[in-house]
């Protein structure tokens, strides 16, 4: 019997994946689990396993291709009485489980949110016209009812191009000309596609406020694991002020203030900024956070970090003072509400009880959503975080 496997949604919610390489090779027999390829997705390299045992008849695609999610992988042939791994019992030919997308006998959808054989699923009404906050925002200046438009993205997402073709404009229309002289070996591909993507969703929707100050550290009595400071005052600055330790969802609009502190730290590498999350910082020592730290950094630039360990982050951290800089607008990813950026040491001159002296200031810069959070607010997390980092230990 032949059955076709397509490429699963692999958790991270993306349109697509590139191939890095195959493991498996046309007329080999696999089994259940056995890992038949290696994907990039938007951060991060993942290994697909096969659902099946059996023989591979055909590869759909070769090392460097980029794939659709739910477009066809590889072609399988199995014997008569094989079934899914992770839904023994249920006709081989019934791929609905193999790839996010509709049950023909349920009036809902269904949404795999891991590796076939390994998910969970969740289930949503169909009630409520789907579309991004950002597709959202633009019917809304257009003037589209998104329920009177086409849903033709992936899932019944109602797309940007959806959206402009309810109001009778053509991508033309909308987007600048081609660049002349530009091939598909110039595409964005990867960590870069991703944060291309992010910013352009950032500055799209957030309505961006950047505050900037400076925390005084003379007092510090050695120089210190300025990281694991920057990392313990954010935690500090959100117990002062929790409204941003958030996500928020224009469409309610609804705010949730969030219990943990999950720190998203941004990591540059050769291949791209790449965004690893701190788990719940606030329960752990300095010693832990900074092995903990350490870890996913070095996991990061060897490019083995998993996508579970850059979801679902509540707060960002950019230490980009490592390099060069003093202050900058650091971009608000939705539907996080805020991030900090620390820039490199200065030494200032500053007024002393007597006399100027010269202090090390570590300058702060704090970008906020200023829809969901007030001005007060920040101001009152900004002061907090700088008392923390100015206390000498």
């Amino acid at each position: 019997m032949s059955v076709t496997f397509n490429l699963p949604d692999l958790g991270e919610g993306l349109p697509e994946a590139e191939i890095v390489s195959w493991h498996v090779k046309e007329g080999q027999r696999v089994e259940v689990d056995q890992p038949l390829l290696s994907v990039e997705t938007a951060k991060a390299v993942v290994d697909v396993p096969s659902p099946y045992s059996g023989n591979i008849v055909r590869l759909h695609a070769k090392a460097g291709d980029t794939v659709q999610t739910g477009r066809p992988l590889v072609d399988f042939d199995l014997p008569s009485q094989a079934t899914k791994a992770s839904d023994a019992g249920a006709p081989a030919q019934a791929n609905q489980g193999m790839v996010v997308g509709h049950m023909a006998t349920r009036n809902e959808e269904l949404v795999d949110h891991a590796i076939v054989g390994r998910g969970r699923r969740a289930y949503r009404d169909r009630g409520r016209v789907r579309a991004a906050p950002a597709v959202r925002m633009l019917a809304k200046r257009l003037g589209v009812e998104l329920s009177a438009c086409s849903a033709t993205g992936r899932h019944g997402l109602v797309s940007v191009d959806d959206v402009l073709a309810r109001a009778n404009l053509s991508k033309s229309q909308q987007r600048a000309p081609a660049v002349p002289g530009l091939t598909d070996a110039d595409k964005l591909r990867g960590p870069r596609k991703a944060m291309a993507q992010s910013m352009s969703l950032s500055r799209d929707e957030i309505a961006m406020c950047t505050i900037f100050d400076d925390a005084d550290i003379d007092a510090w009595q050695n120089r210190g694991d300025i990281s694991i400071r920057l990392v313990r005052a954010i935690a500090a600055g959100i117990k002062a002020e929790p409204a941003l330790n958030a996500w928020f969802d224009p469409a309610g609009p609804s705010r949730k203030l969030m219990e943990q502190v999950h720190l998203a730290i941004a990591v540059d590498t050769n291949d791209g900024l790449i965004v690893p999350v701190l788990r719940d910082v606030t329960s752990q020592s300095a010693p832990q956070l900074r092995a903990q730290l350490d870890d996913i950094k070095q996991r990061t630039r060897a490019r083995t970090i998993t996508p579970e360990e850059m979801r679902d982050y509540t707060f960002t951290l950019s230490n980009f003072g490592t390099v060069a800089g003093r202050y900058a607008t650091p971009l608000v990813v939705p539907p996080t509400v805020a991030i900090l950026a620390a820039g490199k040491l200065q030494r200032d001159v500053v007024a002393g009880a007597k006399a100027p002296e010269i202090h090390v200031r570590l300058p702060l810069s704090l970008t906020f959503d200023h829809r969901c959070v007030t001005g007060g607010e920040a101001l009152r997390f900004l002061a907090a975080v700088i008392n923390d980092l100015q206390s000498p230990n």
